[in-house]
């Protein structure tokens, strides 16, 4: 079959519908809320020979798009390297060492090969974030860990299943080492399940197409993408570019962590140097390279997202390894801060370094967190133990036309908070609300959207709680004179009414709690862009009449003048906001 750009379309929108559909099946047949409803999870096809990227779902986590890259590839290495058993038809590794392309630990991975005439054509792999993976607190979110060992089952490249069959030996290795472990079947059941859809799919368009047209295709994509990416990159004056953010803490040592960037821009590359940054971090806040990498890809995807999602568009950037820094974790640094925390402030670095010269494309700071809250107790209605994670939105930073969403998703995923209904018929909770987190938005003439605030009453008789968030210390920040968002908040309430504010803002683990106490948390809220004063004094009526501001911030903030008739005193606001020029 000849290879036309009609035929080229068509094999990648059927690749790409292979990867939607392993999404899907994913989602729907898993266990666990934070992949069933949250959709903490990702799949891919990538390539035989090195395990490059050649498709992902559309609504898989960004954050994978690079982990899964990397962590593919140190399978295909350790096969030939004779350091792990060779595949067989029907086999699936399971690994989620984070020091072999991965995040934290409870991001669990699978990879099998799809064998075609009794040789590999592809790999396909997918990510779920299991609910806890064991270790010193429930959910494995542990904010004060100083050796990976304390965070959880490591598990290096192990095949669990052979031949199409669940080994069970290395299943109940797994299980002797996690909490509630009679759950998680329906988890591999599903991430198995999701493969096995990819595969059935992959063999469709091989059947149609034929195997030379389709790997001809997959070759001529990477390019597509890679050139795609280069033309986007021109657009960037050539220059260097510094930013830098900061970590709260790293949950140990109550000092702020700092991300320094600096960004060259040449041509059609982008060169990312990381090595300024703060030094490898006694708690779980570091990161480990394959997840610092994938953070800087998401942040560009975020900039460029017409490029297809493909190893290809990755050549133009090159990350330097930021070596003896926080960036890199090597074992045994602790690493559960990882994916859900420290690559939201890489990708707000990129963001900061670039937000002058690409206005029309950057955004001022998302809100910058996961929100991770783990509890872990005994449910008084079965009498069996629990385990819930729960994640959280927050506000996207303004942009150069339009405020910032309200409540949506962290910057490295495409996931959603868990239904309040769904959370409360699975664990012994109440949530006595769920709303906006009020005044959390980022002032500018585009303001931030609003964070999230909801609180939780415990009911069962005891259970422990754990937090790994961030921006509890500074808010997001805004862009173009915008100012910064909210701070993530966290308290528990006694129910004797004392109030436990976390010595490190939103970072804390084994919180114990007894039937009637509250977790309250506010999440952040995004940065602003342009300056409050230049903001529509139409929007900022809207604003006063939904109650998100009241008539004195919108003379405060915004320079606008509103009477006790709700409506604009248009001479004075153009007064007070000369005057302000002035």
């Amino acid at each position: 079959m000849k290879l036309d750009n009609i035929t080229l379309s068509v094999i990648q929108a059927g690749l790409q519908q292979a990867c939607d559909e392993m999404d899907l099946s994913f989602s729907r047949s898993a266990f666990s809320p934070v992949i069933s409803e949250a959709n903490d999870r990702s799949n891919g096809i990538y390539s035989a020979y090195d395990g490059t990227l050649i498709s992902q779902g559309l609504n898989g986590l960004p954050v994978f798009v690079g982990t899964m890259q990397y962590s593919t590839s140190e399978i295909i290495k350790l096969i030939k390297n004779n350091l792990i058993e060779s595949p067989e038809d029907g086999d699936i590794y399971i690994v989620n060492d984070p020091y072999l392309g991965g995040t934290h630990l409870m991001d669990v991975r699978f990879a099998k090969p799809v064998f075609i005439k009794g040789k590999i054509h592809s790999w396909l792999s997918n990510t779920g974030h299991w609910p806890d993976i064991g270790g010193s607190v429930p959910g494995g979110f542990s904010a004060s860990a100083n050796s990976v060992e304390q965070e959880g089952l490591r598990l290096p490249p192990v095949k669990l299943f052979k031949k199409g069959k669940l080994d069970k030996e290395i299943y109940s290795i797994i299980c002797s080492n996690i909490r509630v472990a009679e759950q998680r079947i329906g988890d591999v059941k599903a991430q198995e399940a999701a493969l096995l859809v990819g595969e059935d799919r992959l063999r469709v368009l091989i059947k149609k197409f034929g195997y030379n047209t389709l790997n001809e295709a997959i070759k001529k994509l990477y390019k597509s993408a890679s050139k795609q990416m280069k033309s986007y990159i021109k657009t960037i004056p050539d220059g260097i570019y510094k930013s830098k953010t900061i970590v709260d803490s790293d949950g140990v040592v109550n000092e702020p962590l700092e991300i320094v960037l600096k960004l060259n821009k040449k041509n059609d590359q982008i060169v990312f140097d990381f090595s300024s940054s703060s030094k490898p971090c006694i708690g779980p806040m570091n990161s480990v390279f394959a997840t610092t990498l994938s953070s800087v890809y998401l942040a560009i995807r975020h900039i460029f997202p017409e490029v297809p999602i493909s190893g290809g568009a990755f050549v133009p950037l090159k990350v330097e390894r930021p070596l003896n820094t926080f960036l890199d974790a090597r074992y045994p640094r602790p690493v559960s801060g990882c994916a859900a925390e420290v690559s939201q402030r890489i990708a707000e670095a990129v963001f900061m370094a670039l937000v002058d010269v690409l206005p029309e494309r950057v955004t001022a700071a998302p809100a910058g967190t996961s929100g991770n809250f783990a509890l872990g107790g005994n449910d008084l209605r079965t009498g069996k133990d629990f385990v819930m994670y729960q994640l959280s939105g927050g506000g996207y930073g303004g942009n150069v036309n339009n405020d910032g969403i309200s409540n949506g998703c962290s910057t490295i995923g495409i996931s959603k908070a868990p239904p309040v209904e769904i959370m409360e018929q699975k664990f012994p909770v109440l949530y006595h609300h769920y709303s906006l987190h009020k005044n959390s938005a980022g002032p500018g003439k585009y303001r931030g959207g609003y964070g999230l605030d909801y609180e939780i009453e415990i009911l069962s008789k005891e259970a422990t709680a754990s937090f790994v968030m961030d921006h509890g210390l500074t808010g997001p920040p805004g862009a173009k004179g915008g100012l910064d968002g909210g701070i993530n908040k966290v308290r528990v309430k006694k129910r004797n009414s004392k109030i436990h504010i976390p010595e490190h803002l939103s970072k804390e683990q084994d919180i114990h709690l007894k039937k009637g106490d509250k977790i309250h948390v506010s999440t952040p809220g995004g940065g602003g862009f342009g300056k409050a004063c230049e903001r529509d004094p139409e929007l900022v009526l809207k604003d006063v009449l939904q109650e998100k501001y009241n008539i004195q911030q919108a003379r405060d903030i915004y320079l606008v003048i509103i009477d006790k008739k709700m409506n604009i005193d248009w001479k004075k606001t153009f007064e007070v906001r000369k005057n302000k020029k002035n």
